[in-house]
């Protein structure tokens, strides 16, 4: 009887709540699913601390890892692994919402409001189809991405089999944004295959860029099937987030090509610095796969990549950090304040003053958590700050990249990873909303009083 008091108590939390506490359940699920002895090699044992940072890592797409996949999981927990992945990846609500059609459970109010925050949505309307095609379009993605890998890795490995697997986890690998690999070396071997790095960049791509964005594609390339006839225009959302999201991979090549001169790009040929140029700014969008090792580059180009994994991807896609649409709308604000003008206009419509107030709680908090974070990891561990702050971003922004001290953190320098991986992965709004009180009217107030600022 308490174990059924205890559920309904927590069914009666806040949407928000409920949903924090479902990807916390994902969590406990896949330690014990990734914990299990006939997954792991023989003779590998896990840490506590371990297998809850790589479940995490795993659950929220991230990447970093204390230890090896490939020495660590036979290939049972690799597929297992791949199962986390999804889970992480393409959202606790949209494959809930395909189990509860499997069953065929009635999916009311309070589901569909789960569905509306999981997946960033303004309304309530059409909520279960747009799981079902987001689940159907990543599955799509990712069926082609590992049928196009595993015929190209016939040439590479001995066996199909081993090809199949390199392959199917590859793909889901990279459209999940996850970063885990089984290579042992992320994509260093295929540093000069531009067929795999292409595959994979668009795989990348794909998953960061944002659900509805792919949706909203879909339909105007093949038409609303449910409406029957096709889309003619965009969302302002899916301009504003297409825009910002292959300026900032535009930004982030054209820099490591200037940055990089004469230093790691010095002895490439031009398609060799084009395509590290491009993949590795690719990949910091959120994707956490390299082709070369990051602590080889230049400072100023890591500093660079800190801040666009602290933006991350998309809002409702695979990624983490800030978002690019949250990034896009404060530059639009400092832009249109400099000019002086009152409203933000952008594609023929005017921003919302609650987006733009929104976009600058969200930047400020995810500031002061990295900033806490930085500050704790400098006390606690003895590396450099730069690698420090490299390994804050990447865990915040659910990339995956590393500088190499991954796996050197104590205890406690896991434990502030591993809160800044879920964190980033269930958004500071579900944060915020996660510690904040209950909401009260105020029943009176005071004399307005401007102060000085700036």
């Amino acid at each position: 009887m308490r174990i059924f008091a205890l559920f309904s108590k927590w069914t009666q939390l806040s949407a928000i709540r409920l949903i924090v506490f479902y990807y916390a359940l994902a969590v406990i699920f896949s330690f014990i699913l990734l914990g299990l002895p006939f997954f792991h090699d023989e003779g590998v044992e896990l840490s506590f601390i371990d297998l809850l940072f790589t479940t995490v890592s795993a659950i929220s797409v991230t990447g970093l890892g204390v230890v090896s996949t490939t020495d660590t999981f036979n290939t049972p927990g690799i597929i297992a692994l791949t199962f986390v992945l999804q889970f992480g990846g393409i959202g606790i609500m949209t494959l809930s919402t395909f189990i509860w059609i499997i069953f065929r459970r009635k999916i009311g109010l309070r589901e569909r409001q789960l569905i509306q925050i999981d997946q960033n949505q303004s309304s309530l309307a059409g909520l279960v189809k747009l799981m079902l095609k987001i689940l159907k379009t990543i599955l799509f993605i990712e069926l082609i991405g590992t049928i196009i890998l595993s015929i190209y890795f016939l040439d590479f490995f001995d066996t199909w089999q081993e090809a199949l697997l390199q392959g199917y986890f590859g793909a889901i690998s990279a459209t999940t944004n996850a970063g885990f690999d089984i290579t042992g070396t992320s994509l260093v071997p295929f540093a000069g295959d531009y067929f795999v790095q292409t595959v994979n960049m668009t795989l990348l791509i794909l998953g960061a860029i944002g659900f509805p964005v792919l949706i909203e594609l879909q339909d105007f390339l093949w038409g609303d099937q449910s409406r029957g006839k096709r889309s003619n225009s965009f969302s302002l959302f899916t301009k504003l987030t297409v825009t910002t999201f292959f300026a900032l991979i535009a930004v982030g090549a054209v820099f490591m090509l200037i940055l990089e001169q004469g230093k790691f790009l010095a002895d490439k040929t031009w398609h060799e610095q084009l395509f590290f140029s491009l993949f590795q700014s690719v990949t910091t969008r959120n994707g956490g796969l390299a082709t070369m090792d990051v602590s080889e580059l230049s400072d100023p180009t890591l500093i660079l990549f800190c801040a666009l994994m602290f933006i991350g991807a998309s809002p409702s896609s695979v990624g983490g950090g800030i978002r690019t649409t949250t990034f896009a709308i404060m530059l639009l604000a400092i832009y249109n304040f400099a000019k002086g003008r009152s409203g933000i206009k952008v594609f023929g419509r005017e921003l919302d003053t609650d987006d733009v107030i929104r976009s600058f709680i969200v930047i400020t908090t995810a500031s002061m958590l990295c900033t806490a974070a930085v500050i704790a990891l400098a006390y606690l561990e003895p590396f450099p700050i730069l690698p420090i702050v490299f390994e804050v971003s990447s865990a915040f922004g659910t990339t995956g990249l590393s500088m190499g001290i991954t796996g050197d953190l104590s205890t406690p320098g896991k434990v502030i990873i591993i809160a800044l991986m879920f964190i980033g992965r269930i958004g500071i709004f579900s944060f915020l909303f996660l510690i904040r009180g209950k909401v009260t009217k105020d029943s009176y107030h005071y004399p307005k009083e401007k102060v000085i600022i700036g």
